[in-house]
């Protein structure tokens, strides 16, 4: 138990919609009159799940209900979800920004949190007043800030504007400030949701690398909320997958993130249909997955996938050139292919429907979920239409004896020969 850091028992938090508060007066009343009777929150057992793509059929929803989950002392914990599944309120809870409607969360040290872009800062402030502000939020002396204020400078990479009051600081700027002082200022807990994603490429990478010291070489605790699956991977330990306001998962890295990403694709149709959204005379009848010409989003490692876009010009296009690129799970291109590749020549008549067909190679594939952006372009000209994840699709089983640990990110099964000198 001395291992724990973090505990939250029975979390759950219950809003009311549409409005700010309990909505009424009435509300608050028969709160007060159960309570000082003993009783039970009548509100307490009504409620909607949260869903959030679904009609409300109900005054209250369940931001969050019955979570329970420890941290280890040195954890890096990765909490995924899609959005409005319930991430931001937990860390929120965890950060005691606000309380919880049930349960409890038990902590064995300071808690440092990177909610939102620029939380915690006065915007009249300069960036060195603010470090001393977030420093004493912390419950740091001034001593201790002080001896650490070059190097939260620094890290920060805003030395040239750190006596600028942050409001004249772009969100990027926000960002780097407030990742160096929360994780410089030696929190037992690091709390950070999604703000990396603002900053830069580089930023981003040294971030990850601060995280990792922090938790590998200073022994301190990470949760760490993100939609970038490679940083994930990268960072986290074990990881919790939210699902309308309750764990679905919690566990090992990979295998939750295949199991998110497999719900993710399986909750995507197998064709998509565009056909009412007119770009720019291109119709976009539907995109397709094929294995010998039935539809699926399921192939073995030597199944021909096949991806068939269907369409229809209404204005003469010149040149049109169709464009899909192929994502793993993580978001990593593998490549991307023009239709022109293949020298097509288009003589499309006007109000006629055509299927173009891309072909992706056998014996390549590793197991996991792929993704494909569409786009339509005219070459250096015009782009006309792009898609991310238009359609998904899964290698879930192998036909020959592969090794599945080779490293890499495809499987090719490549020609080999030996000759005698």
């Amino acid at each position: 138990m001395s291992d724990i850091i973090l505990k939250a028992e029975n979390i759950s938090k219950q809003y009311r919609l549409g409005l700010v508060g309990t909505g009424t007066l009435s509300h608050d009343f028969n709160r007060f009159w159960h309570r000082i009777r003993g009783k039970e929150d009548p509100y307490l057992q009504v409620g909607a799940l949260n869903v959030r793509s679904e009609k409300a059929t109900a005054d209250y929803v369940w931001a969050l209900q019955d979570i329970n989950f420890e941290v280890k002392r040195g954890e890096v914990l990765g909490i995924i979800g899609k959005n409005g599944a319930g991430k931001s309120t937990l860390l929120k809870i965890l950060s005691r920004v606000t309380s919880p409607t049930t349960g409890v969360i038990k902590t064995n040290g300071r808690i440092a949190s990177l909610l939102e872009v620029g939380t915690g800062f006065h915007p009249e402030m300069t960036g060195k007043e603010n470090i001393f502000l977030n420093g004493a939020i912390l419950g740091m002396t001034k001593k201790e800030i002080q001896s650490k204020l070059e190097e939260i400078i620094e890290f920060s990479g805003c030395k040239m504007y750190i006596d600028t009051p942050v409001k004249r600081y772009s969100s990027g700027m926000r960002v780097r400030l407030a990742f160096a002082v929360a994780a410089h200022l030696e929190p037992d807990i690091l709390v950070i949701d999604e703000v990396l994603a603002v900053g830069d490429a580089e930023f981003q990478k040294k971030a990850i690398g601060k995280m990792q010291e922090i938790s590998s070489g200073e022994g301190r605790t990470v949760l760490f909320v993100s939609h970038d699956m490679s940083s994930i991977q990268i960072l986290c330990k074990r990881l919790i997958i939210l699902e309308n306001g309750s764990i679905s998962y919690e566990g090992d890295v990979e295998k939750g993130i295949r199991k998110y990403l497999r719900n993710d694709a399986a909750s995507k149709l197998l064709s998509f249909n565009q056909i009412d959204e007119d770009f720019k005379g291109l119709f976009l009848n539907s995109v397709e997955l094929l294995c010998d010409t039935k539809r699926t989003s399921n192939f073995s490692y030597n199944d021909q996938v096949a991806i068939k876009i269907s369409y229809s010009i209404k204005n003469l296009i010149e040149n049109l050139v169709f464009v899909i690129r192929v994502l793993d799970e993580t978001g990593n291109i593998l490549f991307t292919s023009w239709d022109s590749d293949s020298n097509i020549k288009r003589v499309e008549k006007l109000d006629s429907e055509y299927s173009t067909i891309c072909s992706l190679p056998q014996y390549f594939f590793k197991k996991g979920i792929y993704k494909i952006t569409l786009a339509a372009h005219i070459p250096r000209k015009e782009l006309i239409t792009m898609i991310d994840d238009v359609v998904s699709f899964e290698i879930d089983e192998y036909q020959y004896e592969l090794n599945e640990s080779r490293k890499g990110v495809v499987l090719p099964r490549l020609n080999w020969s030996v000759t005698e000198m």
